[in-house]
């Protein structure tokens, strides 16, 4: 058996993550443990802000991807795999948690977070091998919209009583769970619908920052 040539050999791992699209994403795994972390301490406010700012990193990290030149193949497999893993973290793990947590981590709550979770990993695995659908469609509802919609409900979590948002979360959880794995067509967004992104960070980030400084309520 011989030994691979120096120049054979594979980069390291942490060669990687000074690719600029790479640090781009681990900057949304960043955002998406913030999410995680306020979430488990109930501080639902702080939690959408990360998982918002986690939205916002995901689509950036492709952009970036596709603009920047000089990626190699190897480049460019490696990011499209550490990309599918944080998204199942930020828009898989960190649902998942928040409905728990919402729940006070009752048992009952277990079988949502379940869901959302596995539909997400079936969801990005079908994604990994077959891809998007005539190159612009997805099927099923991808994953990242999980956190766009769960951010926007979390509005309504300070006009309705508990009880009710308590229900309508639960319901939600395993409403988005059912359209990650459902036989339709959804579309990718590009183009124009990162600028609307960025202003919906922004609008997001100020109005549960506001949640947070009881001074301005």
């Amino acid at each position: 058996m011989t030994d691979l040539h120096p120049k054979d050999s594979p980069p390291s791992i942490l060669s990687f993550a000074k690719d600029l699209p790479n640090l781009c994403s681990l900057a949304g795994l960043l955002c998406a443990l913030l999410a995680i972390y306020f979430a488990v301490l109930a501080n639902f406010p702080a939690a959408m802000i990360g998982l918002v700012w986690a939205i916002f990193f995901d689509w950036s990290d492709g952009i970036i991807a596709r603009r920047l030149e000089g990626r190699n193949a190897k480049q460019r497999a490696f990011g499209g795999q550490l990309d599918s893993l944080i998204d199942i973290i930020s828009f898989g793990i960190c649902p998942a948690l928040v409905l728990l947590s919402y729940g006070n981590f009752s048992p009952w709550f277990l079988p949502g977070a379940f869901l959302v979770l596995a539909a997400g990993v079936l969801r990005l695995s079908y994604y990994n091998v077959f891809g998007l659908v005539g190159g612009s469609t997805y099927r099923g509802l991808a994953i990242d919209n999980n956190g766009i919609i769960l951010t926007f409900v979390f509005l309504f979590n300070t006009v309705i009583t508990k009880d009710l948002f308590t229900v309508g979360l639960y319901i939600l959880i395993v409403g988005l769970a059912a359209l990650n794995v459902a036989p339709i067509h959804t579309p990718k967004l590009t183009g124009r619908w990162y600028y609307v992104l960025i202003a919906y960070t922004l609008a997001l980030s100020m109005i549960y920052g506001r949640q947070l400084l009881p001074g301005l309520n």
